[in-house]
């Protein structure tokens, strides 16, 4: 697999996505290596939950980050006899053409429409216009998160895709205790936004938004890390200057992740474009009430489980926001999330698709296979 920035991980959905997918695929018997990102600081271990691991070098900045990474992760693979090649986002499957002129089985799983979003911008974004039209006409398989990609695909290019949602996978709901003695936090008493700070989440119309609110109000978390894009954390910082009700957690995971989502208001997840949002997925789990924007890929994902607002429209955000300043009942969405989002289901159904079979067969015959 290659694509992600290392697993075990929480950077982005690819990382959560890789790291269980390898895993259930290990279960089913198949040999499995992930290609990680080397990163200064982080040990680099040789395998996390039966997968191998190998850690390409690459350049620490936004342009080049993914190309040269995806560019030696490949030139290893094509010496790793593996049966199928399998590259997750848009721009490191550029260099899926590669395995493919050596006739080495490709596969590519399209996280997002990248070209939907700001943060893309220049070099970037032409390089990953160009990675979408080579997914399109070199991959031996295209898998695709939502209906809306599915159907991108097909009136873009003509190219049919294989639909496979994401799975998620239920933690322990937890009463708060890292997060009291932290940020003073009570449970019911806050907004949660967790997500990567960069262009694209709509986290500036919800900053706005809840700067509008009048006291008394639930605090406003923050939870999430920015990379590469440092300006735009700056405005963000400075749009909330002196608001002691707004809290910047940074990158969160383990335990303190599930107190976020188990005693939060709401969940509030402005983003303008996804592909399959984890995040919306892991707050069902939780049983925590949401608040999203209304794009099709978090209609798909939540359909009547979730309070929307139109995107980027911070007055339609407020209006949301104030019917949530007092409590509201919890709903009952994890059996839900579990039932339809089976990490299982997407491993059996990604290695039919390693197999070749055809789309209406959901299910992997078990043959060991090289990853």
């Amino acid at each position: 697999m290659i694509g992600h920035k290392r697993i075990p991980g929480r950077e982005g959905g690819v990382e959560v996505v890789v790291e269980e997918l390898a895993a259930q695929l290990v279960c089913m018997g198949h040999e499995v290596t992930a290609y990680n990102r080397r990163c200064r600081g982080v040990p680099r271990q040789k395998a996390f939950n039966g997968a191998h691991l190998i850690w390409v070098p690459t350049i620490n900045k936004k342009s080049l980050d993914a190309v040269v990474y995806s560019f030696f992760a490949t030139l290893h693979a094509l010496f790793g006899h593996y049966d199928v090649i399998h590259y997750h986002a848009i721009g490191p499957s550029v260099m899926l053409l590669l395995p493919h002129l050596l006739g080495i089985r490709t596969v590519a799983t399209v996280h997002g429409l990248n070209y939907k979003t700001p943060k893309w911008k220049g070099f970037a974004a032409w390089y990953i216009r160009l990675g979408e039209k080579i997914v399109a006409k070199y991959a031996d398989e295209v898998i695709v998160l939502s209906r809306d990609a599915q159907q991108y695909f097909l009136r873009t290019y003509g190219r049919r895709t294989r639909y496979i949602p994401n799975g998620v996978q239920l933690r322990q709901i937890r009463r708060p205790a890292q997060i009291k003695s932290n940020w003073n936090l009570a449970g019911d008493d806050y907004f949660l936004f967790l997500s990567r700070i960069v262009p694209g989440k709509g986290l500036e119309y919800l900053v706005d938004a809840y700067l509008q609110l009048p006291q008394p109000r639930p605090k406003l978390v923050i939870a999430g890390d920015s990379v590469h894009v440092p300006a735009f954390y700056q405005s963000i910082r400075q749009k909330v200057a002196g608001c002691p009700d707004v809290i910047f957690t940074g990158f969160v995971q383990g335990e303190l992740l599930d107190e976020l989502y188990s005693n939060a208001r709401a969940f509030v997840f402005p983003s303008e474009a996804e592909g399959m949002p984890m995040c919306l997925l892991e707050a069902m789990s939780y049983n925590c009430p949401c608040i999203v924007s209304d794009i099709p890929e978090n209609k798909e994902v939540m359909e009547e489980c979730a309070t929307y607002f139109k995107s980027k429209n911070t007055d339609a955000l407020y209006r949301v926001l104030e019917q949530f300043r007092q409590p509201v009942a919890r709903p009952n969405t994890r059996d839900y999330a579990a039932c339809r989002f089976s990490w299982q289901k997407v491993a059996q159904n990604t290695c039919g698709v390693y197999a070749g079979k055809e789309e209406e067969d959901d299910c992997c015959n078990g043959a060991d296979t090289g990853l």
